[in-house]
């Protein structure tokens, strides 16, 4: 059975499925994610590209992976030409959506919410140079709300005096703000609520999930028409995530596995 695989350093990645799953229905996807390093933000370089291609490659050796979502920001500026030289099938990474956002403000005042790694990589600051020029843009790292989105998946409230007072430099200032952390969509409603209906928030969901349909496509891939659960994999000691879990099973994932040693 192909599958697509999809990786993250949290459950983060999970907004990227949502995405692929509603261009392509009927694809077999493994989730897995990193969460014995997590979060991926606090990693140095070469741990992180380590640990991304380790798992990574374990997983691809045990099941039949036609394809790769990098679904972490973090990871995606560092870890790609590397992933792409150990795999023969295509890797997809994720961008903030820079481009987009300068193209649809209005104001040429925009923002990137991302984790504080993907806000000091000279690879971001070259998205901004190369395609916002012209825009002002206001750049806010949080690692607090990683783990707010990691919360709230799993029940727990979403802080929203803490949220507003990270967003309070985006706030009556920018018309635009990026979404640059695969964990922040699971917080978009909240985002909007503070930010209010001035200000466009956008995410690189649906774009990757497009460039997943044309991938496949190119390589004459079928999607998989087994009705098997997603399989989920996580590198860390299988624990307490009965609320996790039943989240999975809503999205029609199996119960959470221990990832293939690596």
């Amino acid at each position: 059975m192909k599958s697509v695989l999809i990786f993250d350093s949290g459950v983060g990645g999970l907004s990227v499925y949502k995405e692929v799953a509603q261009v392509l229905p009927e694809q077999h996807v493994v989730y897995a994610f990193d969460n014995e390093a997590f979060p991926y933000g606090e990693l140095v370089d070469d741990v992180l590209v380590q640990r991304v291609c380790g798992m990574v490659s374990a997983i691809c050796n045990e099941h039949d992976i036609t394809l790769v979502i990098i679904a972490c920001n973090t990871a995606s500026t560092l870890v790609l030409p590397h992933l792409r030289s150990l795999l023969s099938i295509p890797v997809v990474g994720v961008v903030p959506a820079i481009k987009p956002a300068a193209t649809l403000s209005k104001s040429k005042c925009i923002g990137l919410l991302a984790t504080p790694a993907t806000v000091r990589r000279s690879y971001t600051h070259q998205l901004v140079k190369e395609f916002a020029p012209d825009c002002q843009v206001e750049m806010v790292g949080s690692t607090e709300l990683v783990q707010m989105g990691e919360g709230k998946l799993r029940g727990t409230p979403v802080d929203k005096q803490l949220l507003k007072q990270v967003l309070s430099p985006f706030i009556n200032k920018t018309d635009c703000i990026v979404l640059g952390c695969t964990h922040f969509p699971l917080l978009k409603e909240e985002i909007e609520d503070i930010l209010g209906e001035q200000c466009l928030v956008i995410d690189s969901g649906s774009a990757i999930a497009n460039r997943v349909v044309t991938l496949l496509k190119e390589g004459d891939q079928k999607t998989s028409l087994s009705k098997a659960k997603h399989l989920v994999f996580s590198s860390a000691p299988v624990k307490e995530e009965e609320a996790l879990n039943q989240e999975l099973e809503k999205l029609g994932f199996a119960t959470i596995n221990r990832a293939p040693i690596f």
